[in-house]
């Protein structure tokens, strides 16, 4: 396998050559927020520029908003205003003439856990993305599941308490129910600080509740956590055990597996997977 794959995220846009299952470089830019769709797309071609070789094959790309899979639209990129509407696929096969494949971030995350991480071998997975926001990729019977509108998953939307799932069981939990940043949260919790460790204990409450309503919609065999909270994982684990002990459903409980990714350079490594799964299903 020789691919790119690209990673459109909040502050920056990752293009990375990937040759038999390995990152083999990377080229990194800074995004804009205020860029035109134009200017960003003319940064994505110089990145390509720097890293395609006439042996890649494909390009796949994990962008943080909603697809049109198969026509490879991009639509209201998050943080990123003049993305509307973007024809993207169209565009990068024009002008490099190779296959583009394109989806959400979340999507990507369960498909590179599927071909390079712990859901290798597992046909029911559902890959959770505990970070800024919090959303699911979904494989069924070993391949993807998006949904019509690549709207599957999107598990953060789900109404809860006075808001929705994603306030309480992502990043924006600390911030905003705790007034406290993640990454001081954690170093606290590092520290045995008493009070770090509490934020935590709601944390996983409120996860567990998340991970019920999962369970019952989807009933995966595999849960696996991505995102940077997935990291304090220690400090929450119990909590969220705890809060999903009253499950109705026993069995499926005791067989579920949760655990946590350990690909650094998943959201890469997902875009590649995009066009090992199109010939895999192909």
């Amino acid at each position: 396998m020789d691919v790119i794959g690209i990673d459109l995220g909040a502050t920056n846009v990752r293009v990375a050559r990937i040759v038999n299952d390995k990152i083999v470089s990377i080229s990194t830019a800074e995004i804009e927020n205020t860029a035109s769709a134009e200017d960003l797309i003319n940064q994505i071609r110089m990145l390509i520029s720097e890293e395609i070789e006439s042996s890649v094959t494909a390009v796949g790309i994990g962008v943080p908003s909603v697809v049109d899979v198969e026509a490879g639209i991009v639509y209201n990129v998050q943080n990123i205003p003049s993305w509307k509407k973007v024809p993207l696929k169209k565009i990068l096969e024009k002008d490099f003439n190779k296959p583009v494949y394109i989806n959400n971030d979340a999507n990507c995350f369960v498909l590179g856990e599927k071909y390079f991480g712990k859901a290798r071998g597992c046909s029911s997975v559902a890959g959770l993305i505990i970070g800024t926001g919090f959303a699911a990729g979904l494989i069924f019977n070993n391949k993807l599941y998006s949904g019509p509108n690549c709207g599957a998953g999107e598990v953060g939307m789900i109404p809860y308490r006075d808001s929705i799932y994603e306030h309480y069981c992502s990043g924006q939990f600390f911030e905003k129910q705790k007034g406290i940043n993640g990454s001081k949260l954690f170093e606290l919790a590092l520290d045995d600080d008493e009070d770090a460790q509490e934020i935590y204990n709601e944390f996983g409450t409120h996860l567990g509740n998340a991970i019920k309503a999962v369970l019952y919609a989807y009933d995966p065999e595999l849960i696996v956590f991505g995102g940077g909270v997935r990291k304090a994982y220690q400090f929450f684990k119990d909590a969220m055990y705890k809060s999903m002990s009253d499950f109705a459903y026993k069995n499926s409980l005791n067989k579920l597996t949760i655990t946590v990714s350990e690909l650094d350079q998943i959201a890469l490594l997902g875009a590649a997977a995009l066009v090992l799964d199109n010939k895999t299903q192909n």
